[in-house]
C-alpha cells in the first residue's frame, strides 16, 4: 500500500537536492531510478508519478560539461608535460569514464526534479 503525502510540495532547490540524492523530488525518501538512468514509474513511498519526466538531452549535455571542466586541464597538463601514455591511457581515460558514470545518474536526477517542480511531464508514452 503506498502512503499518500502528508507534506506540502517542496521548493525547486529541495526537490534539485533530492534529485542530485537519487531520491524522490516530491518526499525525498523513495528511489527516483529503478535502473541506471531509467526513472521509476512513481515513489514506493509517496506514490508520486515520476516516469512520465522527460529529461532529454540535459543530462549528458550537463555530464559533458562539468566532466570536461574537471578533466581537460589534467589532460592538457599530461599533454604539456610529455607524460607517458599509461598515464593518459591508463589514469585519465578511466578517471573521466568513471567520472561521467558517477555524473550521469545524478544530473539526470537534478533535471527530473527541476522538471518536476515545475509539473512539466510529458504527455505521450515513456
Amino acid at each position: 500500500m503506498v502512503a499518500e503525502a502528508s507534506c506540502a510540495r517542496p521548493d525547486k532547490w529541495t526537490a534539485v537536492k533530492r534529485g542530485f540524492s537519487l531520491r524522490c523530488p516530491s518526499c525525498g525518501q523513495g528511489v527516483l531510478f529503478r535502473a541506471y538512468l531509467k526513472l521509476s514509474d512513481h515513489c514506493a513511498t509517496c506514490g508520486e508519478v515520476l516516469g512520465d519526466i522527460r529529461a532529454d538531452d540535459g543530462p549528458a549535455w550537463a555530464t559533458i560539461l562539468v566532466a570536461g571542466h574537471i578533466m581537460v586541464p589534467f589532460f592538457l597538463l599530461a599533454v604539456r608535460a610529455d607524460a607517458p601514455d599509461w598515464i593518459i591511457f591508463g589514469v585519465l581515460m578511466p578517471a573521466t569514464v568513471a567520472l561521467t558514470g558517477v555524473l550521469l545518474p545524478r544530473l539526470k536526477g537534478v533535471f527530473a526534479a527541476f522538471l518536476w517542480s515545475l509539473d512539466m511531464r510529458s504527455g505521450g508514452p515513456s
